[in-house]
């Protein structure tokens, strides 16, 4: 028996920040704000209300659409996503079923690996619910203010396979939606959210079986991302050897995923991560599109975008820089290695300041690299301008250092000191040559580049 492959499929919902909400003028901006101070007949769904699509939201969901790659389909609408909580006013909420703003995109990982988007939607927020303990009993209190914040929805195909991969691809979509500048994207205030879909294909025997497809919520950072698909891998796995073993005393397998048989019984499943207990806990039974009655909105009316309005869309996103073609330009333009472009380029802010140093830098016959250097190792003091930092640079250059061999010896010395160091370089990990680049400052007080130490680690059998 063995695993095969882990299944993984991403979607991720993200914030836009637009002014106001998506279908009324309330404001959009809710985080920290009190309690049900930002709301109307609209988005509290009362009735005789009617909604009006907010149309930046809309452009800013085909932005993000055309920079993943995706194709607009002339014809799109709104739907009604028909469920009942207590966070959703009007029992059901809007959203797109079969007919969204954006389909067939893709992302690249830094392996070269492509990651399918299968669709990027536009929809409603809900209300927020919050636990609280009032006089000694147990209640859950409704805040409306995010209740119709425009809400994007962008839906992976299940090409990721394990956790890291899971990770990058977070980390990349919220890179381009902070490039593009249409949300804050934090996990943490709850404007980027993401929902694993995460199911096995095991080996046993000559038989292939899948597990059933588990969805993960509340997961509010990257690193809870990880912890939790992993876990759920290490679950499921375990789950389908016990069922294994029963199904070899007279149960029979059911079928699911087609023909592919599974020992697996019951349909998809919603598990929530508990960050305290590191487990996932079964929440509900997964519902099926059918069981949302998906119908046209009928106070919505359909689009259908003119050749025109595709053309200006597909136009307007060549005014943007994209992450992974600056990276490429830093390559280029400043003669940066890989390492170097993808720290320089992980804000926009910081690229943007890195370009306005070296601007500055060229008058002062300091190259582009050395500036690098002093960003990426944090050299300088913090908060410093271009002009002062080009002024720091210039100020080092002319210190009395060390010399290059002495350097180069410590850093040989060094290496073959730490040997797990090198072995957690070898194996992806760079940030462990942070462990040299503090000894190094420690012993002569010199902040020694990474790339200094990759080119003597290179050196070496």
């Amino acid at each position: 028996m063995e695993l095969v492959k882990t299944i993984i499929g991403l979607e991720v919902h993200i914030e836009l920040k637009t002014r106001s909400k998506m279908f009324c003028s309330c404001k959009g901006d809710h985080f920290g704000k009190e309690p049900n101070t930002q709301t109307c007949p609209t988005c509290l769904g009362l009735p005789g209300a009617l909604p009006v699509p907010n149309k930046k939201a809309v452009d800013w969901t085909i932005l993000l659409g055309l920079s993943l790659g995706c194709g607009i389909p002339r014809f799109a609408r709104f739907d009604r996503k028909n469920y009942f909580y207590p966070d959703l006013p009007k029992g059901y909420q809007i959203s797109q079923y079969d007919k969204p703003f954006c389909v067939n995109g893709q992302l690249s990982l830094d392996s070269g690996k492509i990651i399918h988007i299968r669709r990027a939607h536009l929809e409603e927020d809900t209300a927020k619910l919050l636990h609280e303990t009032i006089n000694g009993e147990k209640v859950s209190l409704i805040d409306f203010n995010r209740s119709g914040v425009p809400l994007m929805e962008v839906v992976s195909e299940p090409d990721l396979s394990s956790s890291d991969e899971a990770k990058e691809y977070l980390e990349k979509l919220q890179q381009l939606v902070q490039y593009l500048e249409i949300s804050s994207a934090e996990m943490e205030k709850g404007s980027m959210r993401c929902e694993p879909n995460v199911n096995l294909e095991i080996k046993d025997g000559d038989k292939i079986y899948f597990t059933p497809i588990v969805e993960l919520k509340n997961i509010n950072s990257f690193r809870f991302v990880k912890k939790a698909i992993d876990y759920e891998i290490k679950r499921q796995f375990e789950e389908f050897k016990k069922t294994r073993i029963e199904k070899t005393k007279g149960n029979k397998p059911s079928l699911m995923h087609g023909n592919k048989p599974s020992l697996m019984h019951g349909n998809k499943q919603t598990r929530g991560w508990d960050e305290d207990k590191q487990i996932t806990i079964l929440q509900r039974q997964k519902e099926e599109a059918n069981d949302y009655r998906y119908f046209p909105d009928p106070d919505i009316p359909p689009i259908e975008w003119s050749e025109e309005s595709i053309k200006y869309y597909v136009s307007s996103i060549k005014g943007y820089e994209l992450p992974w073609q600056k990276r490429k330009r830093f390559e280029t333009q400043y003669n940066l290695s890989k390492y170097q472009t993808k720290i320089l380029t992980q804000e926009k802010e910081v690229a943007n300041y890195y370009e306005q140093c070296v601007k500055i830098g060229r008058s002062k016959g300091v190259a582009g690299i050395e500036i690098a250097n002093v960003i990426i190792n944090k050299r300088a003091p913090e908060n410093l301008t271009p002009q002062k930092l080009v002024e720091f640079v210039c100020a080092s250059k002319t210190t009395s250092w060390k010399a290059k061999e002495e350097v180069d010896e410590l850093i040989k010395k060094l290496v073959l000191e730490h040997p797990e160091v090198v072995e957690g370089y070898r194996k992806g990990k760079m940030q462990a040559l942070g462990v040299i680049v503090g000894l190094v400052k420690k012993e002569i007080g010199i902040v020694v580049p990474i790339e200094r130490i990759v080119e003597i680690i290179s050196t070496q059998k």
